[in-house]
C-alpha cells in the first residue's frame, strides 16, 4: 500500500504483485479539502487508512515523506497528517518505510525532477489504468507503493524482461537522459500513446 500524505487530499494506492505481474487493486484519494478542523481531518484520516487496510489487507505500506519547504506550519500540518496515515498502517501490524519525493519520482520515470503528469502518465501505462482517477493524489499514491516495491524486490531487471514493459523501460531511460524538452516531443510525437 502506497500513500501521498495530504491535508487537502491524501492519496493512496494498492499494488498486487503476482511473480512478475503488477496489478492495481485500487487506488484514489482520501478528500479532506471541506473539514475545516484540523483534528477532524486526522481522526478522518485514521479512519479511512484503518479501514483501507482492513478491507485490502496489504502486507506492507510506503508513506512519501514530507519535503521541506518555506512553510513551516504547512510541513508541520503535512507531517502530522502522514504521523496519523503511519500509526493507522502500524496499528494493523504492517511494516511501514517512508520515501523522498525525489526517490519516488526517480523510481517511477527515471527523473527526481519529474512532473506530478509525467507519474500519473507512467502509472497508468505500467498497470494498464484505461480511465486515470480525476486527481493526481491518487497515482502519486500508486507511485509509492511501485516505489517500495521496486526498492524492496530488486525487481527491475526481471521486470522489464516483461514484454509489456520493455519498450517502456527505453523510453523512460531516453526521457530521463534529456529532460523534460525530450518529455514534451515524445508527447508531442506519440499522441496515440498518451491516456487521456
Amino acid at each position: 500500500m502506497g500513500i501521498d500524505p495530504g491535508t487537502n487530499y491524501m492519496g493512496y494506492g494498492i499494488l498486487e504483485v503476482e511473480g512478475n505481474t503488477l496489478r492495481s487493486v485500487v487506488l484514489g484519494d482520501i478528500d479532506l479539502h471541506r473539514m475545516k478542523d484540523p483534528y477532524e481531518k486526522l481522526r478522518y484520516i485514521y479512519e479511512r487508512v484503518s479501514s483501507l487496510v482492513e478491507e485490502y489487507r496489504p502486507q506492507e505500506a510506503a508513506l512519501e515523506s514530507p519535503f521541506f519547504g518555506e512553510n513551516v506550519q504547512s510541513m508541520l500540518k503535512l507531517g502530522r497528517a502522514q504521523g496519523v496515515a503511519m500509526a493507522a498502517a502500524l496499528s494493523h501490524g504492517l511494516k511501514v518505510t517512508e520515501y523522498a519525493p525525489m526517490r519516488i519520482k526517480q523510481a517511477i520515470t527515471g527523473r527526481g525532477s519529474a512532473a506530478k503528469e509525467q507519474v500519473a502518465s507512467v502509472i497508468c501505462r505500467l498497470l494498464t489504468i484505461d480511465r486515470p482517477p480525476k486527481r493526481l493524489d491518487a497515482t502519486d499514491g500508486m507511485a509509492v507503493a511501485l516505489c517500495h516495491y521496486f526498492s524492496t524486490s530488486g525487481p527491475l531487471n526481471t521486470l522489464l524482461g516483461n514484454e509489456r514493459v520493455k519498450g517502456l523501460g527505453g523510453e523512460l531511460k531516453s526521457l530521463s537522459k534529456k529532460g523534460s524538452q525530450s518529455w514534451e516531443k515524445f508527447l508531442h510525437d506519440n499522441p496515440d500513446r498518451v491516456i487521456k
